[in-house]
């Protein structure tokens, strides 16, 4: 192989693709990136048995064929290029890479022992990248860290014709992110489980003028696939089945404030201050105004008032506070409307663009509040 490529689209394809590579891979060949310079591009690949990636740069080529070295150490060299070229070079054991007057040898890996990659479902619909990305932010938002329960560190995809819903649970918390797209098939109906860390990959690094399209395919459901400028990954999916949420969301909420999203994001994180760790803060609903506070009497207090919208009864809910935060600010309306039944019962967040308008239901977050103490 011997080629010429730009250095910076080098990098950056260097460094998108071996974002799958494990810092210590169950097995050593998987450390490495794959290269093939063929019909004028050099295409990377990588893999690690769950995700896959690859890319493709334009090249001259002047020799084609492929080859396997380091990924990470591929990364930091190619990080650091000196000149808007860079040339490839392998022989029998070694890829030499120059670049202006600097010039680094890798040792070659066994090509022949690196996996082959999945093959890529096809294409079941496309959206394009923010609409994505803004969903994938929002739905993310209640994806759990327990590890030794896989099924909750996921997101739950549902394509439902020209709909697709992700949504996320921790037990705690309740996510879940709607939008609209272009279906290859209009009645397309079925139902994915992704690790939440990857989708949360893929919107980080999508370039937001280009669309993302999905591929799927339901007779053998075990793959999912992402592709956006020339970018493709895949992912296994996550064996189990997700929690029966639907039921979670009740049919009619007696109590609803709307708050100026801003001022409440403001006032929660001055009144937890004082709050100790893991302690909730609480939020008491009367007439026009809701009362923030937390600390316990004997100890450091914090209370804060603000004005709201409030239709119902008065009603004093408390909740952890970075849950209540964190499902705030995925809203990207203005405003949030606060939904509640009981003090016990889930409630619903959802974003409004006026102070008097409707709410819109393309993300709702659901928060379990925490019990007071008497």
């Amino acid at each position: 192989m011997r080629i010429e490529v730009n250095s910076g689209a080098l990098s950056d394809a260097v460094a998108w693709t071996t974002r799958v590579i494990d810092s210590r891979p169950a097995n050593p060949i998987l450390a490495g990136v794959k290269l093939e310079a063929v019909d004028g591009t050099l295409q990377l690949s990588a893999f690690n048995y769950e995700i896959s990636a690859r890319h493709h740069i334009e090249a001259g080529i002047d020799e084609p064929g492929s080859t396997l070295v380091l990924g990470k150490l591929l990364a930091d060299i190619t990080r650091m290029l000196p000149a808007e070229k860079t040339y490839l070079e392998t022989d029998d054991s070694t890829l030499t890479i120059t670049s202006g007057k600097s010039t680094f040898t890798l040792q070659l890996m066994p090509d022949s022992e690196y996996p082959d990659l999945p093959v890529v479902p096809a294409k079941i619909g496309q959206v394009d990248a923010p609409t994505f990305a803004q969903a994938v932010s929002q739905a993310c938002v209640a994806v759990s860290r327990e590890e030794n329960r896989p099924v909750l560190t996921g997101v739950q995809i549902q394509f439902a014709g020209d709909k697709v819903t992700m949504t996320s649970t921790d037990r705690y918390r309740l996510a879940r992110a709607t939008f609209t797209w272009t279906p290859q098939n209009p009645d397309v109906e079925t139902t994915t489980l992704v690790r939440g860390s990857l989708l949360r990959d893929i919107a980080r690094s999508l370039d937001e003028h280009q669309n993302v399209t999905v591929d799927f395919d339901a007779d053998s459901a075990s793959l999912l696939g992402f592709e956006n400028a020339g970018r493709v990954s895949t992912s296994q999916l996550i064996d189990g089945e997700f929690p029966q949420v639907d039921r979670l969301f009740a049919d009619e909420y007696a109590i609803q404030a709307v708050i100026d999203k801003a001022q409440l994001i403001g006032a929660i994180k001055r009144v937890s201050l004082v709050a100790e760790r893991n302690a909730p803060i609480r939020m008491a609903f009367s007439g026009s105004e809701v009362t923030l506070s937390a600390g316990a009497e004997d100890e450091a207090q914090a209370r804060e008032i603000l004005d709201i919208d409030m239709d119902g009864d008065d009603i004093t809910v408390a909740f952890n506070p970075s849950y209540l935060v964190e499902g705030l600010a995925a809203i990207s309306e203005p405003f949030v409307r606060m939904k509640m039944t009981t003090a016990v019962r889930p409630v619903e967040f959802n974003g409004q663009q006026e102070a008097d308008s409707d709410e819109s239901m393309d993300y709702r977050y659901l928060l379990v509040p925490m019990r007071m103490n008497a």
